[in-house]
């Protein structure tokens, strides 16, 4: 497999993590977004969103979108399993997962924040001022869907899963920003207890051959 990421994107390290869990070689294939190079052949002829990541498996096939890659990887590779066995286990996990993907990610992605500076011509204090905010917003209320959930070592049970892909990246992505992480003692305490595992701390940005300081 050949995996197309840029080592900030968090949805890029999400994929780099579950491939980490469960072992699975690929090959890893730079593209450097903040320098435009995913709108530019030849990336841009295999992309139909120009975004990253993008898995390119044995057989030729693509697959887009961070979340459908990890419940991709997992439907076909089940051990170690990233979702629980249950179905309410599977939506609790999900649901903190999408709380990330879905509700932080979208409105602080690169290209948002590009966005505002290039044409609504925003400061970039005020940006960044943006960016804490609901990176603040989304986090707290993850630690209220965490704190309504059973004490575990992990965000759901006592091993990684699709919420923990999720969160490391962000926490990562927040800490550029210099975003508050007070009072998220869950959400803190599932971050710690994710890095000391070699699949997160191995496929961490500054870890990555395209890594830049």
């Amino acid at each position: 497999m050949k995996l197309y990421n840029y080592f900030r994107s968090s949805a890029s390290y999400r994929v780099r993590i579950a491939l980490a869990l469960k072992g699975l070689p690929y090959d890893y294939e730079a593209v450097h977004i903040a320098r435009g190079d995913h709108k530019k052949p030849p990336y841009s002829d295999k992309s139909a969103d120009m975004l990253v990541p993008m898995l390119e498996l044995d057989d030729g096939q693509r697959l887009s979108q961070s979340m459908a890659i990890i419940e991709y990887l997992d439907e076909t590779h089940p051990e170690p399993a990233l979702l629980p066995a249950d179905p309410l286990g599977r939506a609790r996990v999900r649901a903190l997962a999408e709380s990330i993907a879905c509700e932080i990610h979208p409105v602080n992605n690169l290209r948002v924040l590009k966005y505002l500076v290039r044409e609504l011509k925003v400061e970039e204090e005020a940006k960044n001022t943006w960016y804490r905010h609901w990176v603040r917003e989304g986090l707290l209320a993850f630690e209220r869907q965490l704190a309504q959930l059973p004490p575990s070592t992990y965000c759901y049970g006592e091993s990684p899963t699709l919420a923990d892909c999720c969160l490391v990246p962000q926490i990562f992505n927040g800490r550029r920003f210099d975003c508050d992480f007070s009072g998220l003692p869950r959400t803190m305490a599932a971050f710690d207890a994710c890095m000391k595992l070699e699949a997160f701390e191995s496929t961490q940005p500054s870890r990555c051959p395209d890594a830049e300081a």
